[in-house]
């Protein structure tokens, strides 16, 4: 599946929206004579579909085995060759609008990048991450754009990060980083990325031929111990929507040959 693919098939089959364009097209059925039944039918299963989602732990279901994939680092290696962050975490159109470096929710990969690259002032140091636009406007900023200037704001050493500004997607992160940075066998690089992510950016890196040691951050839940029911439809909506775009990733990579196993682990 080529990027454009991906990314028109997932604007079709985000939860949020699927559910929304099916609950309306069953509500203009039923407004019809000879599709009123059927109408009705598809009302009735988006309706139940987003109560599920809202009331229901699904999407801790789905996230907490990504999450818990890659276990967080409790004993920090002693030397580390080189860091990577990948991109995911910055919006740079907000950015470019705003005048000032623009976040996501998974604002975690950056903030510990910096504190790493503080850990270990020795290290080699890579941030990966383009534009995802399916069509790039002249003169967009890319997250690599915005990573830079973030970074100069934090103190970080901007003048020692290699920043690669072109890949699209997670396996580009991989392919793209592995030429610029050319790893050494036996060297320890440490992979920053949001935990439930992990999974699928180690499995590309592997593929690549470059080991890594996660390094996952941006955790969701805080494990087995929530029970995870009661009404938020809002927030539930939006980890259901990243877990399922992230198992159907697993899927599509393994399909492609961009991944060894549907669900790399250790």
């Amino acid at each position: 599946m080529s990027f454009a693919l991906s990314k028109v098939f997932w604007t079709l089959a985000e939860p949020g929206d699927f559910l929304v364009l099916l609950l309306s097209l069953g509500v203009l059925l039923g407004w019809t004579r000879y599709w009123r039944r059927t109408g009705r039918r598809l009302v009735v299963l988006a309706t139940l579909a987003l109560l599920f989602i809202a009331l229901s732990p699904v999407d801790m279901w789905l996230t907490l085995p990504l999450e818990d994939r890659f276990p967080a680092v409790t004993n920090p290696p002693a030397h580390v060759d080189g860091i990577i962050v990948l991109g995911g975490a910055l919006r740079p159109n907000i950015t470019k609008a705003r005048g000032q470096p623009a976040l996501t929710e998974a604002a975690e990969r950056m903030t510990a990048f910096a504190g790493l690259v503080r850990r270990y002032p020795d290290a080699k140091l890579l941030f990966t991450g383009g534009n995802a636009a399916l069509f790039p406007e002249p003169g967009q900023l890319t997250e690599a754009d915005v990573a830079r200037a973030l970074f100069a704001d934090l103190g970080l050493p901007v003048a020692r990060i290699v920043f690669e500004d072109k890949s699209r997607n997670t396996y580009d992160n991989a392919v793209m980083s592995k030429a610029i940075m050319e790893p050494k066998p036996g060297e320890t690089w440490l992979l920053v990325t949001s935990a439930f992510h992990m999974p699928r950016a180690v499995g590309c890196f592997r593929q690549s031929g470059w080991p890594v040691l996660p390094w996952p951050v941006d955790y969701q839940f805080a494990g087995n111990t929530e029970s995870g029911w009661g009404f938020g439809f809002t927030r539930r909506l939006q980890r259901f929507g990243d877990a399922l775009h992230e198992w159907l990733g697993l899927l599509a990579y393994r399909t492609m040959g961009r991944i060894n196993a549907v669900f790399p682990g250790p």
